[in-house]
This record gives structure tokens, C-alpha cells and sequence, in this order.
């Protein structure tokens, strides 16, 4: 779906992604006034992500006909190869974290929610911009039975090189289920 808006003086259409990264941006800003701590606005953002993703993934799973994974690593890879290059148009490299298997990298080169911003404010240095994208994949997964900490390990507005989200896989939510029942 294309929408057609005015950029200065000329006509452009704008992609789905294109529309979806001016409106992150001006949420992002709306958030940042509403709420002093960027504590607060990470916190705000993961949850959004989460309730995204929850819902996304129905979608993710009806649009790719993917099978279940076997193991921590085909999900990470499913995550990076196809989950970001269909909704966000990228494909992050994928690396293990540590000898047991369950932490993962996912090494964004470009990062398409930053599209139109060029630094955080001075002021604003410990706000996790894209920090619905923790959420997103937290949610999705959970949704899985994948329990999973999400968090952002590099952050290229932060003037790190690349952007880096660490994905640690927790026991599978249903054994924590089977664990509370007893």
C-alpha cells in the first residue's frame, strides 16, 4: 500500500515501512514529552512491542508458511532472515552469544526506524529509540512458548558501529507452567 503525501514541495509516495517510520518517529517524540525518564519511554515501547508482537505473529506465521524450529539457533535465524526482511525490509547477520546455545546477536548493518533520525538529544542519552523492536520479538516469541529477554546491546545512535539486539532464550514457557502447577 502506498500513500502519496507532500515532501516540501513535491509529491512522494511513501511505502507502508516508509509511513510506519515517520509515525515510530513522531511517537517516539510524543512520548519524550509526555514522560520525563527515558526509563519510562523504553519501558512504554517495549511494552507496545510487545502487544505488536503477540498479535504479529498470526500474521508472520500465515504469510511465511515456516515450520517449527528445532532449536534456539533456527529461531534466531528465523527471526533475522525472514521476520525483519518481511516487515522491516532488512536481514541482520546472526551470531551465538555463548557456549550453552541460548544467546544470540542480531547485527543490524542499517536500521530502518532511524531512517530520519540523525542522533538523540544530549538530554535524552539513555533513551532506547528503537526499543518496540525488544518487544516485538519478545512477544512474538512468547507467543512461541519461547520465553525471552530482548534487549539492545549496541545502539548505532548511541555512536556505537552497528546495532546489536541480544536475544537470551529462558526455558520454554510452558515448562515454567508445568513448574508453577506442581
Amino acid at each position: 500500500a502506498m500513500e502519496v503525501i507532500w515532501w516540501g514541495r513535491e509529491r512522494r509516495k511513501l511505502s507502508s515501512r516508509e509511513l510506519f517510520v515517520l509515525t515510530y518517529g513522531a511517537l517516539v517524540a510524543q512520548l519524550c514529552k509526555d514522560y520525563e525518564k527515558d526509563e519510562d519511554v523504553n519501558t512504554f515501547l517495549d511494552r507496545m512491542g510487545y502487544g505488536i508482537g503477540v498479535r504479529l505473529i498470526d500474521d508472520f506465521l500465515a504469510r511465511s508458511a515456516v515450520k517449527k524450529c528445532r532449536s534456539y539457533s533456527e529461531t534466531a535465524d528465523m527471526i533475522a532472515q525472514v521476520a525483519f526482511k518481511m516487515y522491516l525490509g532488512v536481514t541482520p547477520s546472526v551470531s551465538c552469544s555463548n557456549t550453552a546455545g541460548n544467546e544470540f546477536s542480531l547485527i543490524l548493518d542499517k536500521n530502518p526506524l532511524v531512517d530520519f533520525v540523525e542522533e538523540l538529544p544530549a538530554e535524552r542519552a539513555s533513551l532506547c529509540y528503537c526499543n518496540l523492536l525488544c518487544g516485538v520479538i519478545r512477544g512474538a516469541l512468547e507467543m512461541v512458548h519461547l520465553a525471552a529477554e530482548v534487549t539492545f546491546l549496541q545502539d548505532r545512535l548511541k555512536g556505537d558501529a552497528v546495532t546489536e539486539i541480544g536475544i537470551t532464550f529462558l526455558r520454554k514457557a510452558e515448562d515454567r507452567k508445568h513448574k508453577r502447577n506442581k
